[in-house]
C-alpha cells in the first residue's frame, strides 16, 4: 500500500471513531498456545496465523525456534517500525527505511524462581529507532518518531502496568 492510501487509511478510521467514540474499544483475536513436545509451542491466531516458539537448550528447551522473550522484543520492534511509518504517512513523509532495534536485560533467577524478589521478565527495556529520509527536517522526522513510540501499543504494554489475570481451567 502506497504512503497515500495508508494515510488515507488512516483519516478514514480517525473520522469513523471519532464519530462512532463507542466502536473504538474491543476485544483483542486471541492467541491461543499449545505446548507441542519439550518447550516447544505451537500459538494459533485468527485467519491461520501461525508460530512456533522453543526455550534455549540451557533452561531445557531444544531451542529449535523463537523464545517468547524474544518474541515480545520483536513484536515491540516491529510495532514501533509500523507506527512510525503509519505516522510518517499522515504527515506527507516517506521514508526510504526503517529500522528498530530493541534489545533488553533481564536476570534469570527470576525466571527460574531462584529469587523471587527478581521480576522474572525484562528488567528494562531499550529501544533504536533509525529513519533514513530524504528531504524531511531531522526535527520532522524526530517527532514522528516520539509520536509513534507514545502511541505504539506493544511500547505501551511493555512501558506500564497492564492489568493481566489468568484463569485455570481443566481440559
Amino acid at each position: 500500500m502506497s504512503n497515500t492510501a495508508i494515510g488515507d487509511a488512516l483519516d478514514a478510521a480517525i473520522t469513523y471513531l471519532s464519530e462512532h467514540p463507542k466502536e473504538a474499544r474491543y476485544t483483542d483475536s486471541e492467541a491461543r498456545a499449545i505446548l507441542e513436545a519439550g518447550l516447544a509451542v505451537t500459538v494459533t491466531g485468527p485467519d491461520g496465523a501461525l508460530l512456533r516458539t522453543d526455550m534455549p537448550k540451557s533452561v531445557g528447551g531444544a531451542g529449535s525456534a523463537p523464545s517468547p522473550g524474544w518474541l515480545l522484543r520483536a513484536a515491540q520492534a516491529s510495532c514501533l517500525a509500523t507506527l512510525i511509518a503509519m505516522r510518517a504517512a499522515q504527515e506527507g513523509l516517506t521514508p526510504r527505511r526503517i529500522e528498530v532495534i530493541v534489545d533488553s536485560e533481564s536476570d534469570d533467577r527470576g525466571i527460574l524462581g531462584i529469587d523471587d524478589s527478581v521480576p522474572a521478565g525484562p528488567l528494562s527495556s531499550h529501544a533504536v529507532v533509525r529513519v533514513e529520509h530524504a528531504g524531511a527536517a531531522p526535527d520532522k522526522v524526530d517527532a514522528v518518531v516520539r509520536w509513534a513510540e507514545i502511541h505504539c501499543p506493544v511500547q505501551d504494554a511493555v512501558r506500564r502496568a497492564v492489568p493481566c489475570s489468568v484463569e485455570v481451567g481443566r481440559i
